[in-house]
């Protein structure tokens, strides 16, 4: 007789039918108790029981969020401070004993949108290749990353301010405990993602509470480590916002912080909203200081950025748009700025437009993780594979408003339908060499998830970070492997980074 349900934390979860490839897909499944009333900025509390079988037909809510970037719609499946759900893919049939390698994607957005329904991230095409795919939504923005004196003194850890990372523990917590029932390896899971998923990838690396939780570590543009204009606030500095920020919404307590609507709560929250913090409980010190110390997951790493990320994150956007490229500099690096214009030299409309690009990107993504991947290199002993995505896919005209999508080259999360074998989830006008790309990169993200390397037979050798000459893996087609580019630049970004530490 064939079973109906599986058992999973909570109660029954209904089986759905397989769709192309064989793979099942369970959405909206619970992770954690709703973080709503007593419950709002605590950390998660376990799945509360519920009776009869729950459908597993429909994504869970979002986490709340508005519209702030044109390639994520936080309301295809509705949002709600009510968040804490994730979604299975597997090949593998209930009941068959299969125990297969899973990862485990965390969504991008700026830590203020996104969620785990994405259709970039839908896991059917990866889970065809033989893996478990999970993906998930956390608190996101004021709800996710708040903190305030007052939470910090009402909690043992004397820690406020990660909700959302400790989400994500919540998660992988869960996955240890459930994904056998779904064909998957607890021992055997990778966490993965993009922007600032790959931040919370490198979070976790760090942080004591996700030791023992995870295998592999892939991350894809971004990571918690500092940049010369930019590093994730302490706990006194944080709770300085927070202070400002209950003033704001005109609450009084914490208690009426608590029972404000969360639209109040969402419209309150700072244009750029409210980010990972050091918070002295999930991260003790900053992640830079933990790898360095050799205190984190050592675990097998993939990670690396896309080569044109200063095309959505040049320096000459905004209200800095007109401002003259030097002046812009001379704020980043101050007394360096001699310096810095050697590593990023300007003096014509052209050079000026291509260094704000070109530090911009490096400033906001390209930097952090290549700080994270040398930090994992100088002290881990697991292997490294680097990567920097080149394709530029060709995308229509007004995708970057009005902008020429012919300029914007291998953009920051472009790789992602590539990675997911997904290039149908956007209107992208693609050929036979994109095709092959996302076979490709699919391959080896299955392959590294499968056993922490991502070669395998019929594809290009991807040689290890730690081998002679530290080489990078372009992807691209043909996708080759070569050395390392920018090393000086990126030295001298580090030694300001170094520099300013001092001076704090």
């Amino acid at each position: 007789m064939t079973a109906k349900s599986l058992s999973v934390e909570g109660g029954a979860l209904d089986i759905p039918e397989p769709g192309g490839g064989g793979v099942r897909v369970y959405k909206g499944i619970p992770y954690a108790a709703p973080p709503l009333g007593r419950l709002r900025w605590r950390p998660p509390e376990p799945v509360p029981a519920w009776t009869g079988v729950r459908p597993s037909n429909a994504f869970g809510p979002n986490s709340l969020q508005g519209v702030v970037w044109g390639d994520i719609d936080p309301y295809a499946a509705g949002v709600s401070e009510d968040c804490l759900y994730l979604n299975v893919w597997t090949p593998a049939a209930p009941g068959d004993g299969a125990r297969l390698p899973t990862m485990v994607w965390i969504h991008g957005g700026g830590f203020v949108v996104g969620s785990g329904a994405e259709p970039r991230y839908d896991g059917a095409h990866l889970a065809a290749r033989g893996i478990v795919v999970v993906t998930l939504n956390h608190r996101l923005n004021a709800l996710g990353f708040l903190a305030h004196p007052e939470l910090t003194a009402e909690s043992d850890h004397r820690a406020s301010g990660n909700y959302g990372f400790l989400d994500l523990v919540a998660a992988l917590e869960w996955v240890k405990r459930n994904i056998a029932v779904f064909g998957g390896d607890p021992g055997q899971v990778t966490v993965a993602g993009e922007s600032a998923g790959s931040f919370a990838a490198s979070a976790l690396m760090a942080s004591p509470l996700a030791k023992g939780l995870f295998a592999r570590v892939i991350g894809e543009s971004g990571a918690l480590f500092a940049s010369p204009d930019r590093a994730p606030a302490s706990l006194a500095e944080a709770e300085a916002g927070g202070v400002d920020f209950m003033r704001k919404v005109g609450a009084q307590s914490l208690a009426a912080l608590r029972a404000a609507p969360a639209d109040a709560i969402l419209a309150a929250a700072p244009g750029p909203g409210f980010r990972p913090i050091i918070d002295g409980w999930f991260l003790p010190r900053p992640p830079a200081e933990i790898f360095a110390a050799g205190q984190q997951s050592d675990a097998p790493l993939m990670a690396g950025w896309n080569k044109d990320e200063g095309f959505n994150f040049t320096l000459m956007q905004g209200p800095d748009a007109k401002s003259p490229y030097a002046d812009l500099a001379r704020g980043v690096f101050g007394g360096c700025v001699d310096e810095g214009l050697r590593h990023y030299p300007g003096g014509s409309p052209e050079a000026d437009a291509a260094s704000a690009a070109a530090l911009g990107g490096d400033l906001t993504i390209i930097h952090p993780t290549w700080a994270w991947i040398e930090a994992q290199r100088q002290s881990g002993r697991a292997d490294i594979f680097r990567f920097r995505f080149d394709r530029a896919p060709l995308t229509p005209q007004g995708t970057f408003g009005e902008r020429d999508s012919r300029d914007a080259g291998a953009f920051h999360a472009g790789e992602i339908l590539y990675v997911f074998d997904n290039l149908d989830a956007f209107p992208w006008l693609i050929d036979d060499a994109d095709r092959a790309l996302a076979r490709l990169a699919s391959s080896y993200w299955a392959n590294f998830v499968r056993s922490g390397d991502p070669n395998g037979p019929g594809l290009p050798r991807w040689p290890s970070y730690r081998g002679s000459g530290a080489p990078v893996m372009a992807l691209d087609t043909p996708a080759k492997a070569g050395p390392e580019e920018w090393r000086e630049r990126h030295m001298f970004l580090k030694r300001v980074v170094d520099g300013n530490k001092k001076t704090a």
